[in-house]
C-alpha cells in the first residue's frame, strides 16, 4: 500500500475509498486492486457505507457515498440537498444522466446526481474528482471564473480554449461532444449564489448520439431552468 499512516485500519478504508472513487467497484473488484482479504474488504466497505463515505448503485458496486460529496462541497449548506430533486427531475426530462459539479482547485467535483435509470448512459459517481481541462461543466466553472494564472495553467492543458469560454458566456450555457471521453456529450449551465458568482454547474450527459453534436433546444432549455432553479 506504499507509504502508511500507521493506522492499518485507517489506511485500509483510505485504499478502498479511492478504488470505489475511480468508479463502481464490486467486492471482488475492491479484492483484486487492493489486495486485502475478502472479510476484511468487506467489513470495511460495510462501514464506510453506513457512515455515507461510500454507497451502492444499482448493481450493487461500491461508489463514493454522498458524505464525501458534502464534504467537497463549498455552497451553500443546503444546495446538495436541494439538488437532489432537482436533478432527479431533470433526469426524468431529458432521459438523461443528471449531475452537479463544484470546483476544487483544478479539478470539479461531481456533489450530486441523477442517473438514468436503465439503457445506455454516461454514469458519473457522486465524489468522482475530474479534470478542468474538458467537459462542459469545465467550460461553465472556468467561463465565470477570475481568469487569473491558475485559470490560465488550466487552460494550457485543456482541449478547448479562451474563444470557447467566451462563447459559453455569451450563451449562457456549454455543450460539449466526445471532449471528455469518447461518444460522451454534456450540456451544462451555471448555478450563481446570491451575489451573482457562479458556485456550481448543472449538467446532462450521454451518447453523443441521443445529445447530438449540436445541442437540441429543449435540452438546453431543461438544463437552464434547472440551474435556474438552484440559483440565489
Amino acid at each position: 500500500m506504499g507509504h502508511t499512516s500507521g493506522i492499518g485500519v485507517l489506511d485500509k478504508a483510505v485504499l478502498l475509498l479511492r478504488q470505489a472513487a475511480l468508479g463502481p467497484a464490486t467486492l471482488t473488484d475492491l479484492v483484486q486492486r487492493t489486495r486485502l482479504p475478502k472479510a476484511t474488504a468487506h467489513r470495511i466497505a460495510a462501514a464506510l457505507e453506513f457512515h455515507g463515505l461510500l454507497d451502492r448503485d444499482e448493481a450493487g458496486a461500491w461508489v463514493s457515498g454522498p458524505l464525501l460529496a458534502e464534504l467537497a462541497s463549498d455552497a451553500e449548506p443546503d444546495l446538495v440537498s436541494r439538488a437532489g430533486p432537482v436533478l432527479e427531475q431533470l433526469c426524468r426530462d431529458t432521459g438523461e444522466s443528471a449531475q452537479l459539479f463544484q470546483r476544487d482547485a483544478d479539478v470539479r467535483v461531481c456533489v450530486a446526481v441523477a442517473d438514468r435509470a436503465s439503457g445506455l448512459r454516461d454514469t458519473v459517481p457522486l465524489g468522482a474528482r475530474l479534470p478542468l481541462t474538458a467537459g462542459s461543466a469545465a467550460h461553465v466553472l472556468l467561463a465565470w471564473s477570475t481568469g487569473d494564472r491558475a485559470d490560465r495553467a488550466v487552460l494550457e492543458g485543456a482541449a478547448f480554449s479562451a474563444k470557447t469560454l467566451a462563447e459559453v458566456r455569451r450563451l449562457g450555457y456549454a455543450h460539449s461532444s466526445a471532449e471528455r471521453e469518447a461518444g460522451v456529450g454534456s450540456i451544462s449551465a451555471p448555478v450563481h449564489d446570491s451575489d451573482g458568482t457562479v458556485i456550481a454547474a448543472v449538467s446532462v450527459s450521454g451518447p453523443v448520439g441521443r445529445l447530438g453534436r449540436r445541442p437540441e433546444t429543449g435540452l438546453v432549455r431543461s438544463v437552464l431552468e434547472a440551474a435556474g432553479s438552484l440559483t440565489g
